[in-house]
This record gives C-alpha cells, structure tokens and sequence, in this order.
C-alpha cells in the first residue's frame, strides 16, 4: 500500500530525513517511531502531501506521492498531532463540512457521520463548540475527521495523546479493529501502545532508519543472548532438610545451573531469604525446563522463574541513545 525508496528531505544545509527506504502491506499496524528532531514528522508529511521530498520517491495506493498527489490522498486519512479544528464551529457542523470537502454525498455523509462519532466516542458532544472541548475530545473529533471518508490507509500521529486511560485502551482496541480492512501507520511516544497494538515497528534516528523488524522479534531480540531468572530457597526445608542456608549452598546452586548446557554465565544475589540467579544462555536456547530440572533434583525450592524480555521502550533508548 505505501512504498517509500530513498527518501530525502533537506532544508538546506540541514538533512531532515536521509535516504530512507521501507514499505507497508495491506492490513499492517506499523509503529513508525523516533525521538524529537529524528525526522519523523517531517516523513509523515511527506507521505501524506504535505511536504514535497528533496529526494526520493513515495507511492501510495500505486499513486506516486508527486505527480498523482490528489489521487493518492484520496486513498488516506491522517491525524496530524495538533488537530487544525475550527475552534467557532459545532462538532457536528465541523465534520459536515469536512465530509462535504471529501466529496461525500448527503446521504452517504450523514450514514458514515452516526457510525464514526458513535465509533469514537464524540455522539454526546455533537452540538458543543469545538473550542469549548477539552484536548481530548478534540483528538476524537480530528480522528472522526481521519476516518470518515473510509480510506484505505491511516496515518494517525499521537492518536492517544489528551486522553485519559479508559479512551486511550478504547483507541487502542479501535485500531486493532481498523487494521481487520485498513493500513495503519501509527506514530506516538507511549511505546506500550506500540508493543500493544503494532506488528512491526520503524524505529528512525538522525533521519535514517535506526530499526525495522516485527514488534515480537525486536522485544525478543532475536540474536542476542537470552537472560533467564530463577528464584530459589537454597535451605533448609525442602527435600533436603540437613543443608543450611548459606553462601555455600547458594554457590553449590549456582555450580548446577552453569553447567547447563548453553549456559554462559551465572550470577546470583542473596534477597529477602532467597537467592536470585541471572542465568544468560546462548541465543534461541530455551533452557527454562533445565533449571527447574536442576533445581529440584538438587532439593532446592524453586519460587520463580522467567525468562527476561526486554520492553520497547528498553530498545528504543538503547537504540537512539547509542547512534
């Protein structure tokens, strides 16, 4: 649906967005993030027609973004982050207008009015002034704007923002919906949205492309070593009820768990009466079965065990943060 091949926007001596490439499918909810100045924004109103590219090319829909812009706009629907409203008019009166600017017919209009605004939550504010609503409502209000000629594509840039958690898990679940017959790019600083909502996820830094893979492979980090935490009562009280609790017993745990195959190192700390063990395995090995194995034919008490994930968060820092 979107294609973008080396993308560049300069202002000039200063390169917003540097030769970017990447593409989204039919029915993808991708994450399109970056910090403050990274250049996404400036990407954004490039896909959508607001800026035109120094450099590159855009095609949406099969349209080219420079020679075809009017029939590729067709095709989207976007939500910019500061919703342009017109602050003296009614909600109502507000997306009349626009649905009449989107070339819908009267009837078709007033159809797609009722669905949307019942969809996003503003059917109570109909009749309010657009400048009297809090910033919530306004986002709802520019997102019935987005949706209301039923495009193909969305761009929706800080669609939560404003909102308080009970509309933000309602947008959130509205998306996951949208995505059944619509492509949704989704920009936001909440990265939990992102993990929540998102299967695949562009991570863009200094105008170029710092990331791109699917939201599950990147928290995973396919490739890297794997951290697995168990939490064991090395002591008296389980099957063997002669051993004390100490740094001895602790160390003859550790002394089990490292010659686990694919294990490459072991660290514990003493907490609260039981002892933490950091066990980091060779990428793709699974050895959580192992420990608990080892763990209860030595006697000890096994009282949790995971294996470490890292949040989207933890990996966009790590990532724009060490560029």
């Amino acid at each position: 649906m979107i294609t973008v091949e080396h993308l560049t926007k300069r202002y000039a001596d200063l390169v917003a967005v540097d030769d970017i490439s990447f593409g989204v499918e039919r029915g993808e909810v991708v994450g399109f993030l970056g910090p403050n100045g990274a250049g996404k924004t400036t990407t954004m109103r490039i896909l959508t027609g607001f800026l035109p590219a120094s450099a590159g090319r855009v095609t949406v829909a099969g349209f080219d973004m420079a020679t075809q812009s009017l029939e590729a706009r067709r095709h989207i629907g976007y939500l910019p982050e500061n919703v342009p409203l017109y602050p003296e008019m009614r909600v109502s009166e507000y997306l009349n207008f626009r649905g009449r600017l989107k070339g819908l017919g009267r009837r078709r209009r007033r159809e797609r009015l009722a669905e949307v605004m019942e969809l996003c939550g503003v059917t109570e504010v109909a009749t309010s002034v657009v400048g009297h609503l809090s910033k919530g409502y306004r986002q709802r209000v520019g997102l019935v704007d987005a949706l209301l000629a039923d495009p193909e594509i969305l761009i929706l840039d800080e669609p939560t923002i404003g909102l308080d958690p009970n509309q933000i898990r309602q947008v959130r679940q509205l998306i996951r919906d949208l995505a059944q017959g619509h492509t949704v790019i989704l920009s936001t600083h909440i990265l939990p949205e992102v993990e929540m909502t998102c299967g695949r996820v562009i991570i863009i830094n200094r105008g170029r492309i710092a990331a791109m893979d699917s939201t599950q492979a990147l928290v995973r980090g396919e490739g890297q070593a794997v951290t697995v935490v168990a939490v064991v009562r090395a002591s008296a009280g389980s099957a063997r009820p002669e051993q004390a609790e100490g740094p001895g017993e602790a160390e003859a745990v550790r002394k089990s768990l490292a010659v686990i195959p694919g294990v490459k190192r072991v660290a514990w700390h003493h907490q609260e009466g039981v002892e933490e063990f950091r066990i980091e395995a060779e990428p793709g090995r699974d050895i959580r079965e192992e420990v608990f194995q080892r763990v209860a034919r030595g006697g000890w008490a096994l009282l949790e065990l995971r294996q470490e994930v890292r949040t989207l968060e933890e990996i966009f820092v790590e990532i724009t943060a060490g560029e």
